[in-house]
């Protein structure tokens, strides 16, 4: 490829509406440009790079066995129903009509419609087990699309499903899909960890996610100083401190006029923030279904952890409890609630780490005062249930028992889920097993965002010039640069015979001759991340060498036309 015949359009000017580096390198590169809100049209250069990490899942695809198909993405109402997913799924469905007023919804994913497709053609188990996988469109109205095409409305997305007869035979291929995945992000050249994770919208018995490691990364991941363990710290178990401790003190009342938040009352009293403790006033229900007020208690240092509280009993479907509600059950108002002397009917929750507290700190339930040198089983009863409510943090012990956690951020590229038969079963999706009997078929789910994984991949790996690509994703591997080709027949000789060159070996390459000025040659080069630069020059040709510089290094080397073949063929990627 010559970029004198190719459509490049690089910006010197930093978009003022691109908050994160892989918004604002794509825009400035040229790879992709808006559309509307979270819809962006890709140029030459962009889909060139989507096209390599589509290769690449794709080859990976195939290795494992799964089975590519396409599905439509346009999906009819009434398989949404079946599963009662038209309503569920929420403001991310996208619901059209055609003219004759028949509803559809703009695919987000297609557990429905492969399930529809299975039912339709898998009759017996010696059809199982089977994994198909589409690369596709989706779009999810995101209520806020932003960050360009990681948190786009319309995406490119890997996804596949799988069939089996038995619970046992779904497990063996949800390893096989993992390991898959770690091939696909090892080969695209990404530092990135496999979390255990929640099984959210899609739902399912089991699930990970990949996430590749950025320090813009939307998600903490929690990891192990010792083992491989990692989990997203919305579902990393914090446990529980040990043995608590004797009280020292006596409860007392203390005067808080303004301080509400335990961040607040902890500097008046000269004390640590952990030395205190947070009331959260939910309402769920009870065990006849009734409306419940609860009162959770986590550390003042600590975060409560919504899907962990959604998992306690009668408050799958919790919602915080209103000022009315909080004044009717403790009879004050928020920012001095506490446990101490609450009725019978409010139901009391404690964390893992509140529950062995000693000596603390909680509002008094009367506005104006808190009450501190609290203990359990004195000024307050032991708590009736005890869970784990918060999320972890830096140094807590890993849950796998081997060292403590560290948090790092990342980006969501790939999920996989142990779908089980709740697809299956909703759209009578059936098969006849060893015996001629109808059995349902479990179902595993494994994602890959595709187009995400592009931004993903720049947020990993930038610098102040550009993008810093790995090999096996860059638009090309080699630019080989001419210097003056105009005014020196020599020269352009000479580049266009090594630009042949690397490309009868194998070194994706393009050749620049567009008769820029270096500098403004260079610095295109650099900003679309070519990995390696190659200049052609009339001094270089007088002395033998070629300038070669890895888009990565500091400085420049002069290295003869066999030294450069050589160095390119020892970074080709798989």
């Amino acid at each position: 490829m010559r970029l004198s015949q190719f459509h490049l359009r690089t910006s010197k000017e930093t978009p003022a509406d691109a908050e994160i580096a892989s918004h604002r390198l794509m825009l400035k590169a040229g790879m992709i440009r808006k559309l509307a809100a979270g819809l962006y049209t890709w140029s030459p250069l962009g889909l060139r790079v989507l096209r390599k990490v589509e290769r690449v899942v794709r080859e990976e695809m195939n290795a494992a066995g799964a089975i590519e198909l396409l599905m439509p993405s346009i999906q009819p109402r009434e398989l949404w129903e079946e599963t009662g997913r038209w309503e569920k799924f929420g403001g991310q469905l996208l619901k059209i009509k055609d003219r004759k007023e028949a509803e559809y919804a703009y695919g987000p994913t297609h557990e429905e419609v492969i399930t529809d497709f299975a039912r339709a053609e898998l009759a017996s188990y010696k059809q199982l087990p089977v994994t198909y996988y589409q690369i596709q469109t989706k779009f999810r109205d995101e209520i806020r699309p932003r960050f360009g095409v990681m948190r786009a409305r319309e995406f490119l997305m890997k996804d596949a499903y799988s069939f089996h007869l038995t619970d046992e035979d779904l497990a063996r291929e949800y390893r096989n899909m993992y390991d898959a995945y770690g091939r696909i992000f090892t080969r695209l050249g990404l530092k990135f960890r496999a979390v255990f994770a929640d099984t959210g919208a899609i739902g399912g018995s089991a699930s990970h996610e990949f996430h590749v490691l950025a320090d813009s990364g939307e998600d903490a991941i929690a990891f192990s100083s010792a083992t491989d363990y990692a989990a997203n710290v919305e579902l990393a178990e914090a446990l529980a401190p040990g043995k608590r401790a004797a009280a020292t003190e006596t409860m007392r009342r203390i005067d808080t006029p303004t301080q509400k938040t335990c961040e607040d009352v902890a500097a008046l009293m000269g004390i640590e923030l952990a030395r205190t403790v947070k009331s959260i006033a939910l309402m769920g229900v009870d065990a006849e279904n009734n409306p419940q007020f609860v009162l959770a208690l986590v550390r003042g240092d600590h975060v409560a952890n919504e899907i962990k509280l959604a998992k306690l009993p009668g408050l799958a479907e919790y919602r915080l409890a209103t000022e009315a509600e909080i004044l009717e059950h403790l009879g004050s108002e928020p920012g001095f609630l506490g446990p101490v002397g609450v009725k019978p009917s409010v139901q009391v929750v404690a964390d893992r780490a509140v529950a062995a507290m000693v000596d603390f700190v909680v509002g008094a339930n009367e506005r104006g005062a808190h009450l501190a040198g609290v203990n359990w089983g004195r000024d307050l009863p032991e708590p009736v249930l005890v869970a784990d409510l918060r999320n972890v943090v830096e140094g807590d012990p890993s849950p796998d028992g081997h060292g403590t956690l560290g948090i790092a951020r990342g980006i969501e590229v790939g999920h996989v889920f142990q779908l089980g038969r709740k697809y299956a079963q909703a759209m009578g999706c059936t098969v006849l097993d060893e015996t001629g009997k109808a059995a349902t078929p479990a179902m595993g789910c494994y994602g890959i965002g595709v187009s995400r994984i592009v931004a993903a991949a720049i947020e990993q790996n930038h610098d102040a010039n550009g993008i810093l690509w790995p090999e096996s994703m860059a638009p090309w591997r080699a630019a080989v640069c001419v210097i003056n080709p105009k005014n020196d027949a020599g020269v352009a000789e000479a580049a266009e015979a090594l630009y042949r060159e690397l490309n009868a070996a194998g070194i994706e390459t393009v050749l620049d001759d567009r008769g820029l000025r270096p500098g403004v040659m260079f610095g295109d080069i650099e900003l679309i991340g070519i990995p390696h630069r190659i200049v052609v020059s009339e001094r270089g040709l007088a002395a033998g060498t070629f300038e070669y510089r890895h888009r990565a290094a500091a400085e420049a080397e002069q290295l003869s036309r066999a030294d450069v073949i050589a160095r390119l063929q020892a970074t080709q990627p798989a």
